[in-house]
């Protein structure tokens, strides 16, 4: 008999203790790494850091040297056109040489982000714009099948695009919630 209390308080000092500690533990699989960048590109930019942490989780697990089947680099997956492109918008010489480097693939992608907002004002419109493409995302935008009103998709006609959107935004609400509790 004493045993099984003993057994019954360990696990009730256990349970409180995990259930103390949840955000910790999440914590070990949502980090932040490249800290520095982040902060200094979502402030730049005005992104907010939780959203360039999920889709740098999203993309690449924070594994600078990630390549895709496509041909994206990087912590946030830039395509090398891509990144002439933004570089191009910036009028900064090209760092398609660069496009593993961590700060200049968090620069370029961070400033996507950015400007897929400015164009469609809607993050999960700009979500899907930076899984599926900026020009295909206008398109659905136009399309009464997948949008009410040219700014908010009803509907993404993608799986992927689809999937990609879900799992930033749940990456997007853990990050919130275990790092910016009192933002928003």
């Amino acid at each position: 008999m004493q045993k099984a209390i003993v057994v019954l308080i360990l696990l009730a000092i256990f349970a409180t203790v995990a259930f103390l500690c949840v955000d910790d533990i999440e914590k070990l699989f949502y980090q932040r790494e490249f800290t520095e960048f982040v902060t200094k590109y979502s402030n730049e930019f005005d992104v907010p850091e939780a959203l360039v942490y999920a889709v740098i989780r999203a993309e690449s697990n924070f594994d600078p040297e990630a390549r895709s089947g496509v041909g994206a680099i990087g912590l946030m997956q830039l395509m090398p056109d891509t990144l002439d492109w933004l570089s191009r918008l910036l009028d900064e010489d090209n760092p398609t040489g660069e496009i593993n480097d961590p700060e200049t693939n968090i620069k370029y992608g961070t400033y996507y982000l950015r400007h897929l907002y400015d164009r469609f004002g809607n993050w999960e419109t700009v979500l899907a714009a930076y899984n599926a493409g900026h020009g295909r995302v206008a398109t659905w935008l136009e399309n009464p099948e997948y949008s009410d009103d040219g700014v908010t998709l009803k509907k993404i006609p993608f799986e992927e695009t689809k999937n990609y959107v879900n799992k930033v935004n749940g990456n997007y609400n853990t990050y919130k919630k275990l790092y910016y509790k009192d933002e928003d």
